[in-house]
C-alpha cells in the first residue's frame, strides 16, 4: 500500500499577540524606532503594559491525504485555514509537530505569491517555475499552454508590477496549475477573478485531479467546494471538527453555520426595514409532517408567522426563496401569484404551498421578506436571510438504488431514455 502523499502529525502553530513584537537584529526600521519612542512613555504614563498571549491558530493536527484526493478545506474567518496551506507550503514554521509532503507542491495563496514583482510576465513564468523545481525545458514545453490559459499574452513582456490584480492571479494560477505539481494548494485568492476565469480555474483543477495528483482547496464558496472535491477538512479555532466525505462535512457545517431561528424577532437585520412588522416563526411542513428532513418528491409548505405592530391596511407581498451555500435555488413570491395580504395587530399566519421541487439531498435555507405591494424591493417591512434550515432527505430514482445528493446536481428531473 502507497504511503499518504501528505502526512501531518501533532501540528501546532501559535502566535503572540497582544504585545510589541521585537523587530529581528538589523531589520529595525526608523518607523519602528519612533513608535518604540512614542509608546514607552505612554506606558510609563498610564501604567499600562501590554500582557503578552499565545494564540494557537492550530492545534494539534493529525491529518494524511492520499494521492489523487481533492480535498476542501472549510471553516469561518479565523479557524486556521489559510494558516495551515502556508505552514503546509513552507511559508511559515510550524510551532511544533511534523509535516511530510511526498512530490512537487505549487501554491497559490497570495495575490504575488513566488513573483517578483520587477521581472515581466514572461520572466516569472521561468522565475516560478525554477522555483518549483521544473527545469528549463520542462517549462519551455508548457510555456505556450501557460500563456493562453492566463489570457495575459499582450502584457507578456510588461513587469508584472503593472499588472491588475486580476491578471496577476491569472498568470500566477496558470503557472502554477500547468507546471505539473504532485500537490496543488489553492487558496481564497481565485475570488479576485471574474466569474468566467473562476469556472476555468475550476475546470483546471478538475483537470489536475484527475490526473491523480492531489489539491488542496480554501473556499467560502460551498458550491465550489462541493463541485469540485470529494473529501473536506472543517477546522474551527485551529482544531479539525470533520475530515471525511464532501457531503458529511458541508452538511454539518452547513447547520452549524445557521443562526438559531428560534428568536427571529430578535434577530438582527443587515438589511434597512420598516419594523412595522416582523417575521417571527417559520416551519417547513411535508405531507402533514414536521419533520426538519423533508421529502422533495411531495408537495410541501412553508409556514410563517408574521407579527404586526398594528393594523397595517396597505396591502404587502412575501418574498421567499430557497438557498444552499448562499446560493439562490428556487424563488417564491406571492406577488407572482397576484396574492397581496394585509395584516392585523399581533400574529398573523401566511403559508407558501409548493409544488414537489425534486431538489437533491443536503441542507438548504430560506431568506424572506415583506414588502409593501407595487414598491418593488426599495420598501422592506421585514428581511431576514438565513432564516430557517431544513434538510432534504437524498432522492431515490423510481427504478434506482442510486440516491441523488447535491454533489450530482441542485434538483432532480424525471426522465426517460430511448434508442433508435
Amino acid at each position: 500500500m502507497s504511503k499518504p502523499v501528505i502526512e501531518i502529525k501533532n501540528l501546532s502553530k501559535s502566535y503572540m499577540i497582544g504585545h510589541e513584537s521585537k523587530a529581528a537584529p538589523g531589520t529595525l526600521t526608523l518607523r519602528d524606532s519612533i513608535a518604540g519612542i512614542v509608546k514607552k512613555p505612554l506606558e510609563l504614563l498610564t501604567g499600562h503594559k501590554l500582557k503578552k498571549e499565545k494564540f494557537w491558530a492550530l492545534k494539534g493536527i493529525n491529518l494524511e491525504i492520499n494521492q489523487g484526493d481533492v480535498v476542501g478545506i472549510i471553516g469561518r474567518n479565523g479557524s486556521g485555514k489559510s494558516t495551515m496551506l502556508k505552514v503546509l507550503s513552507r511559508i511559515v514554521e510550524p510551532t511544533s509537530g511534523e509535516i511530510i509532503m511526498r512530490g512537487k507542491t505549487a501554491s497559490l495563496l497570495e495575490v504575488g505569491t513566488g513573483f517578483h514583482p520587477e521581472l515581466t510576465g514572461r520572466e516569472n513564468i521561468y522565475f516560478n517555475g525554477s522555483i518549483l523545481g521544473m527545469k528549463k525545458k520542462e517549462i519551455d514545453a508548457k510555456f505556450d499552454e501557460i500563456v493562453a490559459f492566463s489570457e495575459v499574452e499582450k502584457f507578456l513582456d510588461t513587469p508584472v508590477k503593472f499588472y491588475s490584480s486580476g491578471m496577476y492571479v491569472r498568470l500566477a494560477f496558470s503557472v502554477a496549475a500547468h507546471l505539473e505539481p504532485d500537490i496543488l494548494i489553492v487558496d481564497e485568492v481565485l475570488a479576485v477573478g471574474d466569474a468566467a476565469f473562476q469556472k476555468k480555474c475550476l475546470g483546471k483543477m478538475k483537470d489536475v485531479a484527475g490526473q491523480g495528483r492531489t489539491v488542496l482547496f480554501v473556499s467560502h464558496n460551498m458550491a465550489s467546494v462541493k463541485t469540485l472535491c470529494s473529501k473536506a477538512i472543517w477546522l474551527d479555532q485551529g482544531k479539525i471538527i470533520n475530515f471525511g466525505d464532501i457531503n458529511d462535512v458541508t452538511d454539518h457545517y452547513s447547520r452549524s453555520s445557521i443562526v438559531d431561528d428560534s428568536s427571529l424577532k430578535e434577530r438582527p437585520r443587515t438589511t434597512p426595514i420598516s419594523g412595522e412588522a416582523k417575521i417571527v416563526e417559520i416551519a417547513v411542513a411535508n405531507t402533514g409532517s414536521q419533520s426538519q428532513t423533508i421529502d422533495s418528491t411531495k408537495p410541501t409548505s412553508i409556514n410563517f408567522i408574521i407579527n404586526s405592530k398594528s393594523n397595517i391596511n396597505s396591502e404587502v407581498i412575501l418574498h421567499t426563496r430557497i438557498t444552499t451555500s448562499g446560493q439562490p435555488i428556487l424563488s417564491f413570491s406571492s406577488e407572482f401569484t397576484s396574492k397581496t395580504f394585509k395584516l392585523k395587530k399581533g400574529n398573523n399566519a401566511i403559508r407558501c404551498n409548493i409544488e414537489p421541487t425534486n431538489l437533491s439531498g443536503g441542507v438548504y435555507s430560506i431568506d424572506c421578506s415583506i414588502l409593501f405591494a407595487g414598491t418593488g424591493l426599495i420598501s422592506h417591512i421585514d428581511e431576514i436571510y438565513d432564516a430557517k434550515t431544513f434538510t432534504v432527505k437524498d432522492v431515490k430514482p423510481q427504478y434506482s438504488d442510486t440516491y441523488i445528493t447535491q454533489r450530482e446536481a441542485v434538483y432532480y428531473a424525471g426522465h426517460t431514455w430511448t434508442q433508435g
